[in-house]
């Protein structure tokens, strides 16, 4: 079963979303939390990036840190997921491992 990665730091403050985009593996699951859902941002440094990590990776944006700093769906990147903690928690248990990038 493929790996879930969280990812909870800025991609503008920190190296975490770059060091999980380059470790993960095809098929796995990344979920941007807290000031890490900037980098699902369209028109940023980071989105040829993340557009290429779509093509082999589960991406998703944890839906309500999105909305807390002021982000709407339509300010991410095609291709990326929005979910709710219910779809967090989810993934949780649906992965047998869990990597946080800090």
């Amino acid at each position: 079963m493929a790996m879930l990665h969280t990812v909870n730091k800025s991609p503008f403050e920190r190296n975490s979303l770059n060091s999980c985009l380059s470790k993960s593996k095809e098929g796995s699951t990344i979920l941007l939390i807290e000031d890490a859902v900037v980098g699902a941002l369209k028109g940023t440094k980071v989105a040829e990036q993340m557009a290429a990590a779509i093509a082999n990776k589960n991406v998703c944006v944890l839906g309500s840190d999105l909305n807390t700093r002021g982000f709407a769906e339509t300010d991410i990147l095609d291709g990326i997921k929005i979910v709710d903690y219910a779809g967090f928690v989810d993934m949780v248990a649906e992965h047998s491992n869990v990597q946080s990038w800090l």
